[in-house]
């Protein structure tokens, strides 16, 4: 049942992987496509790591896998962070049917 659950885990990390990168292929801006790559890899990181610290199951191991995932946890949503700020500042263009916000602008 262990076995069936590391799989499971591990499975679903991998189709997280898979999503983030058919976001960053079909997306229509940076900053989105930074969103789907930070939020993918983010969640596919984790489950994967739990997976493996549920499979070897080491004191040390499993304190090193969660050092690990506090890691990713706090490096990947600001490198999106910071990804999608350069786009900003480049005046990389942004997808022309984007919803207006509150004041009217498209983010221009």
């Amino acid at each position: 049942m262990k076995d069936v659950f590391i799989s499971v885990l591990i499975v679903t990390g991998s189709g997280l992987f898979l999503l983030a990168a058919l976001g960053l292929v079909r997306l229509p801006d940076a900053l989105c496509r930074a969103h789907a790559v930070a939020k993918g890899t983010c969640l596919g990181v984790l489950l994967v790591l739990i997976a493996t610290a549920l499979a070897l199951q080491g004191k040390g191991v499993t304190l090193l896998i969660l050092a690990t995932a506090l890691f990713q946890l706090l490096t990947i949503p600001i490198a999106a962070h910071l990804f999608g700020r350069l786009a900003y500042r480049k005046n990389i263009p942004l997808w022309k049917e984007k919803p207006l916000d509150r004041e009217g602008n498209r983010g221009e």
